[in-house]
């Protein structure tokens, strides 16, 4: 079976490119970090569940977890496709412009948010969906920003013309 043609721009490696992303996995420890912080949370400071609990409203919430996983695999198994890396330590080897990457630059952190939210609803957790914020700003900070200089460092005015058409995160 042929295999479609795959828009993929090699890269060049260079030191001062993979001096810029971070040493630190970011993103899976500031996930942790909140499932954790969630769950201690809910022990230190319980809070009650703002809203209805109705098969509706479940059926959203669920929707929001499924959609996260979903959204996950969708883009691992595109980087995985493409022979790059998932990690955010390591540098890209191609800039990776096609499956869920058409639609958002950054579908894996976009994924946890949501799954973030549906854990809110399953374990009616409340803390989940506050920490959904903190988790955002960290995760631009941390971990977007240096990729994006990594990006652009690496891909130049391909990776530009790439930011110029799609959105980051939300």
């Amino acid at each position: 079976m042929a295999r479609p043609s795959l828009k993929v721009e090699t890269m060049t490696q260079t030191n001062t490119s993979v001096s810029q992303l971070s040493r630190v996995p970011w993103p899976p420890v500031l996930l942790v970090s909140v499932v954790a912080g969630a769950i201690g949370l809910a022990q230190i400071v319980p809070l009650a569940w703002p809203g209805v609990d109705d098969a509706a409203t479940r059926l959203v919430g669920y929707a929001f977890g499924l959609a996260g996983a979903g959204l996950f695999v969708w883009s691992a198994a595109t980087l995985h496709r493409h022979g790059t890396t998932v990690r955010p330590d390591r540098p890209a080897s191609v800039l990776v412009t096609d499956g869920p990457f058409r639609f958002r630059r950054n579908p894996i952190y976009l994924a946890h948010l949501l799954m973030l939210l549906g854990l809110a609803e399953i374990t009616k957790n409340v803390w989940f969906a506050i920490l959904v914020v903190p988790y955002a700003a960290l995760v631009t900070w941390l971990a977007i920003l240096p990729e994006e200089r990594h990006l652009e460092d690496q891909f130049g005015d391909t990776y530009r013309d790439y930011k110029e058409r799609t959105r980051r995160l939300l």
